[in-house]
């Protein structure tokens, strides 16, 4: 089992593949094995790394720590650890924010791309800001199902997250993924990254960026995420049709050949 210990926690990661590392991100309550078709997809032309964030997936389920900021410097110190320069990362719901948390903190100088998938910078409802995903009152309901059925909440966003039902065998993939974050690491994490605010980030992403949008997302607006594109300086937009939340699952094909060309544009 590859693990790299970072900040005190253990965490799991593979690689494979040659060139470029490109580190794919997971989404809250996720975990690395949703990149399953990116490992092989990507890994004739680049180096797909996937890593499991702190109490998530198969790293080490650590009690402290679960906010973005931590998982953030929980990446870098990773990237550090393993002498990554000049990566494209790949962010998927959450994932986006921890990166852009990690520009927030790092700045660009270890990347050469970014890609941000179906995630806007901001899930709570503003007064000011018309693309969140819930209201206050909808994630107290959330908190709650994490404390007292987390298997109910696992099965409440599976069934928002795809365009069409799911193999079975992708269904379970992604229920044991969520089923793998014990309860208590569920609430503090979905609330911390639920109030966190990355409007004022998206200027600060100076490297070329391709924002993917799943356009039968039900889990989130479509708006949101384009509008991540609008605001990120250097932002290309490209739309998955039969997607949902999961384009890399939904449509892995078109989606390795997108990251695969954008990598390759990033480098040269």
């Amino acid at each position: 089992m590859p693990t790299e210990t970072v900040n005190g926690t253990q965490l799991y990661y593979e690689e494979s593949g040659d060139g470029t590392p490109v580190v794919f991100l997971h989404g809250v309550l996720m975990g690395s094995r949703f990149f399953v078709e990116q490992q092989d997809g990507i890994a004739d032309d680049h180096r797909p790394v996937v890593l499991d964030f702190r109490g998530h997936g198969r790293s080490a389920k650590s009690e402290t720590g679960h906010t973005l900021p931590t998982y953030a410097a929980d990446l870098e110190a990773f990237l550090e650890s393993q002498r990554f320069e000049d990566i494209v990362l790949v962010g998927w719901s959450m994932g986006s924010l921890v990166a852009w948390e990690y520009i927030d903190q790092f700045g660009t100088d270890r990347l050469s791309g970014f890609v941000s998938v179906e995630q806007q910078p901001l899930d709570l409802e503003q007064e000011d800001y018309e693309h969140g995903v819930f209201d206050f009152d909808e994630l107290v309901d959330l908190m709650e199902l994490a404390q007292t059925n987390h298997h109910e909440l696992g099965a409440v966003l599976i069934d928002q997250m795809f365009a069409s039902e799911p193999s079975a065998d992708v269904r379970q993939l992604v229920f044991d993924e969520i089923a793998r974050v014990p309860p208590a690491i569920k609430s503090a994490i979905f609330f911390d990254q639920s109030v966190r605010d990355y409007r004022d980030v998206l200027e600060d992403v100076d490297i070329p960026t391709l924002v993917c949008v799943g356009e039968d997302d039900t889990l989130l607006d479509p708006a949101g995420v384009e509008y991540v594109a609008e605001q990120t300086p250097n932002a290309t937009l490209e739309r998955f049709t039969d997607s949902g939340h999961c384009p890399f699952l939904e449509e892995s094909d078109k989606f390795n050949r997108a990251i695969t060309k954008f990598v390759h544009n990033c480098t040269g």
